[in-house]
């Protein structure tokens, strides 16, 4: 197989920009979708439906981008440590209580480097979306004067870990896409920080990723 040469920067900015639209179109869409049938509708009781119809995609909108905002973006205010609270809003930002996803945290101390929580919220993401039918995932940190180290373990009726974005984790082979970004960009920081990232065989029933980066 090929060996995978780093995109160009703007090129992978691109790619992240797609990734980001793509994901925020069916909330976003909803939302216009509402207004439209608000403003011809009389029946109160029909509007009623619309405005909480609105409300859902409103909440879903504002939570996907506080969740990117950590996972994608420079995070600006908030410093090199990110409090643990903001993490874990972030991801019931992305996976709200009472949704399909049911949400289990071992968070050691009280925030973690800023690459750590951006690998951390990018293995999140990558274990939630590999679990369409629902189930757990249990979300796990430790910072200590040695490493940082993470652990994610998905668990569902269904796990469909698309095997391209398992070689985009696992090996420097393929083509970066829209669909591998976030893959590319937790190998990247694991490179950056002299960590290592580990995903559980395929053939396990469920989906693990551990990640250990030393500390600077």
């Amino acid at each position: 197989m090929a060996q995978r040469s780093a995109p160009d920067p703007i090129d992978f900015a691109s790619l992240l920009c797609s990734r980001l639209c793509h994901d925020l179109l069916s909330p976003v869409g909803a939302l216009n979708n509402g207004i439209e049938l608000i403003a011809d509708e009389t029946d109160p009781q029909v509007r009623e439906q619309c405005i909480d119809l609105l409300g859902d995609s409103a909440r879903t909108t504002a939570g996907k981008l506080k969740f990117f905002r950590l996972a994608f973006g420079a995070a600006g205010g908030l410093g090199e440590a990110i409090p643990v609270h903001e993490i874990r809003g972030a991801v019931e930002g992305l996976f709200p209580p009472g949704g399909k996803l049911e949400l289990q945290w071992m968070m050691g101390g009280e925030s973690l480097p800023k690459p750590a929580t951006k690998l951390l919220l990018n293995l999140v993401m990558l274990a939630g979306e590999a679990l369409p039918r629902g189930g757990t995932l249990a979300i796990g940190a430790e910072q200590t004067a040695a490493a940082t180290e993470i652990a994610v373990r998905g668990e569902g009726s269904r796990i469909t870990f698309d095997p391209v974005i398992r070689a985009a984790l696992e090996q420097e082979s393929g083509e970066v896409t829209s669909r591998t970004a976030p893959a590319f960009m937790i190998r990247s920081l694991a490179s950056q920080c002299d960590g290592q990232v580990l995903v559980s065989p395929a053939a396990e029933p469920f989906l693990m990723f551990g990640a250990r980066l030393p500390a600077r």
